[in-house]
């Protein structure tokens, strides 16, 4: 059994809400790593099964467990843990993932080297589903050295995992906590205050077994039309500097629309990104897809998934 310092190096914190049954298997991963210094906080965030007991059972003074009474949500689930740390470094663990061994080992020593600037560092996956692993390519575009805030507006810091991340708490001293009005993409959007002020390192290599189960708030097609609509709110003045940055707005708005069956409304977007950028060819023929109705929409945007699932569109 490890002793906790009075100042862990990095906090992982590990929000969870009903995962009794994977969650030991997260806490597990981290215990195993190959670097030891650090304090693991665990926010149940309401939980009604036997999460607690679970975590009382593990025995190691490392792991610090903080209940929420009611059910708050991932966003407030990880600001509770921030605002518990006391270490330099923060790291996040979804409660159904899994690290491999040596992942904070090789984000510490990129830490160790880099500029000052550096306030984050992330890493590829493997991508778990239905008994399928496949590599999850994170995405390249963090040049070193660079602040990368107007890619990070046009959606470039999508599909960052929040667990492969390893941040200096001074980060969110700089631009605040997760935004808990946000109902979905509230790590992307984090990232972007983030790609703001700090430069991000890409390791190329997956350090984190990522478990797809399609359920929860990432199958919400109505969640993922509020936030991006929140995002363009909050972004806009930024966001309207570049107009193909802003027509590609609208067009993922519209996009969004239509996976609620709301065509109207998703036509209405779809012409805004044709107008805010006359060359987005897509939103024009999204447009008339959606006059053909939802069936046909649908058909056209699995065409377009299973094209570029086989290499032949980017």
């Amino acid at each position: 059994m490890a002793t906790v310092k009075n100042n862990p190096y990095v906090n992982v914190i590990i929000p969870t809400y009903n995962r009794a049954n994977l969650i030991g298997r997260a806490i597990q991963s981290v215990l195993n790593q190959s670097y030891q210094d650090f304090e693991i906080i665990i926010v149940d965030d309401g939980s009604t099964d036997n999460t607690k007991e679970v975590v009382r059972s593990i025995n190691d003074e490392r792991i610090k467990y903080i209940q929420h009474k009611e059910n708050k949500g991932a966003a407030a689930a990880r600001n509770t843990g921030i605002t518990a740390a006391r270490s330099e470094y923060i790291a996040f663990q979804d409660s159904d993932d899994e690290w491999l061994h040596e992942k904070l080992e090789k984000q510490i020593k990129i830490f160790e080297v880099s500029s000052p600037e550096v306030g984050v560092v992330y890493t590829d996956m493997w991508k778990i589903a239905a008994n399928k692993r496949m590599y999850f390519y994170s995405p390249d575009i963090m040049s070193k050295n660079k602040i990368m805030y107007q890619q990070a507006l046009n959606y470039g810091v999508m599909n960052i995992g929040i667990s492969t991340v390893l941040m200096k708490k001074e980060c969110f001293d700089k631009v605040g906590l997760f935004d808990e009005k946000l109902p979905r993409y509230i790590d992307l959007e984090l990232f972007i205050r983030l790609s703001k002020y700090f430069y991000f390192h890409h390791i190329k290599e997956p350090l984190l077994n990522y478990y797809d189960t399609k359920k929860g708030i990432s199958s919400n097609a109505m969640a993922l039309v509020i936030a991006r609509k929140l995002i363009l709110d909050n972004y806009f003045e930024d966001i309207k500097k570049n107009k193909k940055v802003l027509s590609n707005h609208y067009f993922g708005i519209g996009a969004s629309l239509c996976s609620n069956k709301e065509l109207k409304n998703a036509r209405h977007y779809f012409i805004k990104a044709m107008k805010a950028y006359p060359l987005n060819i897509i939103s024009l023929l999204a447009m008339l897809l959606t006059l053909s109705g939802q069936s046909a929409y649908d058909k056209a945007v699995r065409i377009r998934q299973r094209i570029k699932s086989i290499g032949l569109y980017c």
